[in-house]
């Protein structure tokens, strides 16, 4: 439930406000004056929007509003006030009030203003999240979060985001361990910094080596110039290794040498070279056990796991999905121009009925799908058809069976196993037209048959052209023809 502070000196509109506010589904908070306002901002976290009155004793409305923006505060301010004078509007605009009120004020104004104001906070923050993490400077503001669940993964990360100790986050697909990495890095003195994420089930076995230590020019076929690797590209920010599981044995031993030397060695260089980076590593499975099975180095396990972060799923954190849906509400509606901005109470209650296998990843993804499907302004069930058929049977969800891949059931990663790892490539043998089956080389006259042959065959039989490639006269052809006995096949 969103937080919306009133602000007014007058105990009869302070009532009559809190009242509309309440009735509206959000949480009321009142303030006497402008001190009282700023005093409770910094005691109360989480307040979403601000309802000020610009008349009053000792710090007014526009003091209030020179002090948020002095002080950073990004929530969205409405104005209301018994002046109706233009100047009063615009120096209140320019202070950064979203919207300004002549008292009295209809109830339904008061509401839809509210509304509107809160969906611009809610897409302002994300965009604000979304800029720190392509700059590098993400932190743990912009996780949202209010589940006690996460209390210690956040808690936990803030400490090793004062370290350089390495991290390990553990979790199953799609909770984020991503955005914890992240805000570890943005909260550090590497903020701003590049960070690097590598995908380390997602690259072929034969080029995990290079793509993560480099290569020079002409270490192997087909490097025709040199290649500086993950690793420098994150020199003196962050590696993010994702699926730290699934790296080969032989890679796993040159990462080894990395971690505890802060050197790497690139395909087909000489020496090796420093690099001053952080690793924070993240699996879905558990590590301990891999290394139990024998498919994960020990030594490189007890060199990553220094300082571990196991993240809850979704299913265990529901309290974070209200949230979350109204981010990505906010988000979708803005990138697709829809004219979406909540979700119905019945929505929400069968999003929350269910286990989310896919976690957080799973939930953007349906949010996403139902903005384009709706109808409303508000989200409705059936523009969740996967999951209103899951729980209620497809004939209710009016739908053909989605085609869409839903996982069938939550997988803890102590119960999830490790991936088969595929052999490498065997490399196709493509006989050398110049060798006998016996690896000799054929005598010249085999290969000029050949070669006319080929000729003939490819120009169609016509005998001048293929006299004018072949660099020959046209009576050395047709001599050539009577030798090798191939006159027979133009006659």
């Amino acid at each position: 439930m969103h937080k919306v502070l009133i602000v007014d000196d007058d105990p009869v509109q302070c009532r009559l406000a809190s009242e509309v506010v309440e009735r509206a589904g959000f949480a009321p908070y009142v303030a006497h004056s402008g001190v009282e306002a700023m005093t409770l901002l910094r005691e109360v976290p989480g307040i979403a929007a601000m309802l000020l009155d610009l008349v009053m004793p000792d710090m007014d409305g526009m003091a209030v509003l020179e002090a948020l923006r002095r002080e950073d505060y990004a929530i969205p301010v409405i104005v209301m006030t018994a002046q109706s004078s233009l100047d009063t509007v615009v120096s209140a605009m320019r202070l950064g009030a979203t919207d300004f009120f002549v008292k009295p004020v209809a109830p339904e104004r008061i509401t839809v203003s509210l509304r509107n104001a809160l969906k611009l906070g809610t897409l302002e923050t994300t965009l604000q999240a979304e800029r720190a993490r392509k700059s590098g400077t993400f932190t743990f503001s912009h996780i949202i979060s209010k589940s006690p669940a996460m209390a210690r993964p956040l808690a936990l990360g803030r400490k090793a985001a004062g370290s350089t100790i390495p991290v390990l986050i553990e979790g199953e697909s799609g909770v984020g361990k991503e955005l914890l990495a992240r805000a570890i890095q943005g909260t550090g003195e590497r903020a701003g910094k590049p960070f690097v994420a590598v995908n380390c089930g997602a690259i072929p076995a034969n080029l995990v080596e290079s793509i993560l230590f480099g290569h020079i020019k002409g270490a192997f076929t087909g490097a025709v110039a040199d290649a500086p690797g993950k690793f420098r590209e994150a020199h003196n920010g962050t590696l993010f290794l994702d699926e730290v599981g699934e790296l080969p044995p032989e890679t796993q031993v040159k990462l080894l040498r990395a971690l505890q030397e802060g050197e790497i060695e690139p395909v087909g260089a000489a020496k090796p070279v420093r690099v001053n980076v952080r690793v924070i590593s993240a699996t879905n499975r558990r590590l301990l056990n891999l290394a139990r099975d024998g498919v994960f180095r020990e030594d490189l396990y007890y060199r990553l796991n220094v300082f571990p972060i196991y993240v809850p799923p979704l299913r265990d954190r529901m309290d974070d999905v209200p949230a979350l849906v109204e981010a990505f509400i906010a988000r979708f509606a803005a990138e697709e121009g829809r004219r979406v901005s909540a979700i119905s109470p019945e929505a929400l209650e069968l999003l929350m009925a269910h286990d989310w296998p896919g976690n957080i990843r799973q939930l953007e993804n349906a949010v996403f799908r139902a903005v384009v499907l709706a109808e409303t302004p508000a989200l409705q069930p059936a523009d969740f058809p996967q999951i209103l058929a899951a729980h209620r049977g497809a004939d209710e969800a009016r739908i053909v069976p989605p085609s869409l891949f839903t996982p069938a059931e939550p997988v803890h990663i102590d119960a999830a196993v490790a991936l088969p790892r595929l052999p490498d490539p065997v490399p196709i043998a493509i006989p050398d037209r110049f060798l006998d089956a016996s690896g000799n080389l054929l005598p010249l006259a085999e290969i000029e048959k050949e070669l006319i042959a080929f000729a003939i065959s490819h120009n169609a039989g016509r005998m001048a052209q293929v006299a004018r490639q072949l660099g020959i006269g046209r009576s050395t052809l047709y001599r050539k023809l009577r030798e090798y006995g191939l006159d027979s096949d133009v006659a």
